[in-house]
Formats: C-alpha cells, sequence, structure tokens
C-alpha cells in the first residue's frame, strides 16, 4: 500500500456493445478527464484492447497525470481472479478473453476486470446515492438488465463470481422468451431490447392504437424503447400502457428483491429509467403494497445519481484497492 494512497489517481474503464469509454478518477470520484469512442464495428477483442490502450494515452496526455491502477467493467461473466473476460451477450466473439493480463502488459499498472453492473454497484455506493447504506440492492435497467447487491457492507460476488444477476430472476413462469435460456425473466419484460419487442407486438396487434409508435418509429420494426417514452411523453395511451406494465413487472422484481435481501435502499438507473422516469414512481407504489412488511419498514427507492458515468467511476474506484 502506498503512504499516499488518496493522491493517486486510477482508471475506470467501461467496455459496452457499442462504445468504450475510460475515465482518470481522483480518489473522491470525481472524474479528471475522459474519452468516449465507438467500439470497432467488428468488436473484436484484439482492436477493443487497441482502443483502450489509445484511450488511456489520450487521457493522460490531457490530464498530465498517470494512473497507477485501472479497473474495467464488462457485461457478461468475468472470472476477476484471472481477469478473464469468460462470455459477454454484447460481444459475441468475446470468449475466454485474457483482458487483465494483455492490458496489465499495455498499461505497466495492476488491472482489475469485473461485472460491469457490479463495477456500477460499486461506484453508487461509494460515490453516489448508496454513500453510507451498508445493505442495498442495485438495479440497472438498460438494453439488458442487471444488478449488484451490497450486504452488511460487503458486494456479494458468489462462488463463481456471478452474484447479482438480478435481471435473470423469473417473474413469469413459463413467460416471454429471455436472451438467457430461460423464460419469464424480469429482463424480458424490463429491458430494453424487451420494451421494444413488447411494444411492436402491441402495436402489430393493434395497428390503430400503435400509430403513434410507429409513426414516431417511422415503421412498426424500428419501434424501440426511445420510441416508447418519445409517446409516453405524448401522453399516447398505448404507451402509457406499455410503461404501467412495464413498472408492473419491475415491481415484481423488486418484491423478490425486498423479500430475499432486505436492503435499506434499492437503487434504480440505467437508460430505460432515464427515459421512463416515472417507471420508479409507479413501481414503489405496487412495491409497498406487495412486499413483505418488515422489509418494507425502513425502505428507501432512489434513482441513481451517477448516471451514465457510473461505470468508469465504480471500475476507478473498485481499482483503488490494488494500489
Amino acid at each position: 500500500m502506498q503512504a499516499n494512497n488518496s493522491q493517486l489517481y486510477t482508471l475506470g474503464i467501461d467496455i459496452g456493445g457499442t462504445k468504450i469509454e475510460t475515465a482518470l478518477v481522483d480518489a473522491s470520484g470525481v472524474i479528471l478527464v475522459s474519452h468516449y469512442q465507438l467500439i470497432n464495428p467488428d468488436r473484436s477483442p484484439v482492436r477493443a484492447i487497441q482502443n483502450i490502450l489509445d484511450s488511456v494515452q489520450i487521457c493522460y496526455r490531457e490530464s498530465g497525470k498517470i494512473a497507477f491502477a485501472a479497473g474495467i467493467g464488462v457485461a457478461g461473466q468475468i472470472d476477476k481472479i484471472h481477469g478473464m473476460v469468460k462470455s459477454s451477450p454484447n460481444l459475441p466473439d468475446w470468449k475466454n478473453v485474457a483482458l487483465g493480463a494483455e492490458l496489465h502488459a499495455g498499461l505497466g499498472i495492476p488491472v482489475s476486470v469485473n461485472n460491469d453492473v457490479r463495477m456500477i454497484t460499486w461506484g453508487e455506493w461509494r460515490h453516489g446515492s448508496g454513500i453510507g447504506a451498508n445493505d442495498l440492492v442495485c438495479l440497472f435497467l438498460g438494453t439488458g438488465a442487471g444488478g449488484g447487491v451490497v450486504s452488511g457492507g460487503n458486494l456479494l460476488e458468489g462462488h463463481d463470481n456471478t452474484a447479482g444477476e438480478l435481471g435473470h430472476m423469473t417473474i413469469v413462469a413459463g413467460g416471454r422468451q429471455c436472451h438467457c435460456p430461460n423464460q419469464g425473466c424480469l429482463e424480458a419484460y424490463c429491458g430494453g431490447w424487451a420494451i421494444a419487442e413488447r411494444a411492436q407486438d402491441a402495436a402489430r396487434a393493434n395497428p390503430e392504437a400503435g400509430k403513434t409508435l410507429i409513426k414516431l418509429a417511422g415503421n412498426l420494426e424500428n419501434i424501440t424503447a426511445i420510441t416508447v417514452s418519445q409517446a409516453y411523453a405524448k401522453g399516447d395511451f398505448l404507451a402509457m400502457s406499455l410503461v404501467k406494465d412495464t413498472a408492473r413487472y419491475l415491481a415484481a422484481g423488486m418484491v423478490s428483491i425486498v423479500n430475499a435481501f432486505n436492503p435499506q435502499l434499492i437503487i434504480l438507473g440505467g437508460s430505460v429509467i432515464q427515459g421512463i422516469p416515472d417507471l420508479v414512481v409507479i413501481a414503489e407504489k405496487h412495491l409497498r403494497t406487495m412486499a413483505l412488511p418488515t422489509p418494507l419498514n425502513d425502505l428507501r427507492i432512489s434513482s441513481a445519481a451517477l448516471g451514465n458515468q457510473a461505470g468508469v467511476i465504480g471500475a476507478a474506484a473498485l481499482a483503488r484497492r490494488l494500489i
């Protein structure tokens, strides 16, 4: 451990299906400089690793500072001991990629690799809405759905580092097919891709009711969760119905979370929540009538505070344990 740990900087790197964001972050979670780029269309790990190395050098040049450790968040199954991405739903060619070793060799500093939502959870816990809470759950709805759990002041990891896959809890037995092998997952109803599918199905079944969605999207196949949020803002009846149903499904997942983990705080975030913030209010109303009364006593529901920067801030904060 270095004597002036609090004065050293770390790197936070967030790898998504379409982008790579790199940031140089101080000990209080403040970003000094960041660099955002679209991932190469082929999404190959070799090119992505080179993109990261280039981004780090840009951050170094712009800030005049260097990092002493790096944290990287990737959606998927991660072997954190060996810094390996075993698989990623957004990056189909990433199978057993030794990301930690490759970046350690390229950067010359310790590197920590973990699941992206676990990094987000750490960021919100240390520097966002979760400050001061020792029992919390982060649930993020973006293209998919993921989560992280802090219990008794410890980030739950599980036997194989896969704890917190809250998006794949079953909320409707035998329900809609998820992108995982299961049916009826929370993600299959509340993830961005699932909201898009449900909206397309509804507009296909009733084109008259779906005319606003179709007009906004250009055609039925282009309807997305963003289209639903735009139509909802206009007061469109079908969009309002879809949002209410989504909130009900979200509440069903939150009930299981509350009953199973007894958190003092649930943090909701991700692009779906940002696009339709009313989901938080509607889902909480359902939750308060459905969960067991005792774990509801001191429960708070909060929106994420760090927005799109939660991934890099959390990854950089977690990397501080390596210094």
